[in-house]
């Protein structure tokens, strides 16, 4: 049975800001379903964390972090190794935060404010200087700009079914035309169709299924030349101006990153091995 997480000393003994943490969970863990009294921020340093909430299932990967507000049931798994922050804000302070778990980008202010913080050891932002650094943080949550998911997927069931051949097969080239015909519809409504139930295009969907494709392999030690030629890149250097252009980073950091040992001065750092019960599967390969 996998340990338990501790809890964030939050409330009015320990009236903080937020608390830091940084998890690392090993390949295939899983942690039961339960909720928090506290918001929660979630993102990924290094692999891709699935947060199962209600019936969607969200991924965090870099420069998207996972929202989740109090008291919302959540469970955590992931098929690779995983090394992620996660920052816990009082409910007091949650009230202009969105009311509802979604996806947020990070931006390169909060991004920094953070990492300052780990630098420094910083779990519990005690100072004046580091309480206002904090404020800042949840003011750029508040402002953030918010999609429902990283990788949306839809219940409308024509649709759902070219998502999913595009699962299958993150690497195949073969445009809107082509998936449009093989669901027995016209290019243009599968296109309406993608905007009206994903929020995005046809071909932004494709191109975060890659992203996310990419960094499993990644995380796995694949070199980048071998998951371009998998995604059906004809050079590396597209692949390399795609993801870069998509994370933040080159493929070549996300593979290093994935590779270093999992360290943080935050908080005492959980290694998470076996499954638990309350996370169900996926029932699809994204959401």
């Amino acid at each position: 049975m996998a340990p338990a997480v501790s809890p964030p000393a939050l409330g009015p003994a320990r009236p903080y800001s937020l608390a830091c943490r940084i998890l690392h969970f090993l390949p295939h863990s899983r942690i039961q379903r339960h909720a928090s009294p506290w918001g929660e921020l979630n993102f990924a340093l290094s692999g891709i964390m699935e947060i199962g909430i209600e019936d969607s299932t969200y991924l965090s990967p870099p420069q998207y972090a996972i929202w989740i507000p109090p008291g919302v049931p959540h469970c955590c798994q992931n098929q690779v190794e995983v090394h992620y922050a996660c920052i816990d804000i009082p409910a007091a302070a949650c009230a202009d935060l969105p009311a509802t778990p979604c996806t947020l980008e990070i931006s390169p202010v909060m991004r920094a404010i953070l990492a300052d913080f780990e630098r420094r050891g910083i779990a519990y932002p005690d100072t004046p200087e580091d309480r206002r650094l904090a404020q800042v943080v949840i003011d750029q949550i508040r402002v953030a700009r918010v999609y429902a998911s990283y990788l949306p997927s839809t219940t409308e069931p024509v649709l759902a079914s070219v998502l999913a051949a595009l699962q299958r097969q993150p690497g195949d080239k073969r445009g809107a035309a082509h998936w449009a015909a093989t669901a027995g519809i016209t290019e243009r409504t599968l296109l309406r169709h993608c905007q009206q139930h994903l929020g995005m295009s046809f071909n932004e969907w494709r191109q975060r299924l890659r992203v996310v494709s990419a960094l499993e392999r990644l995380d796995a030690g694949q070199p980048v030349q071998a998951v371009a030629r998998e995604l059906g890149y004809s050079t590396p250097s597209a692949f390399i101006a795609m993801f870069q252009r998509l994370t933040g980073q080159s493929p070549d950091t996300a593979r290093k990153r994935a590779a270093a040992p999992a360290s943080s001065n935050l908080a005492a750092t959980r290694h998470l091995r076996h499954p638990t019960v309350g996370c169900k599967p996926r029932a699809i390969a994204r959401q």
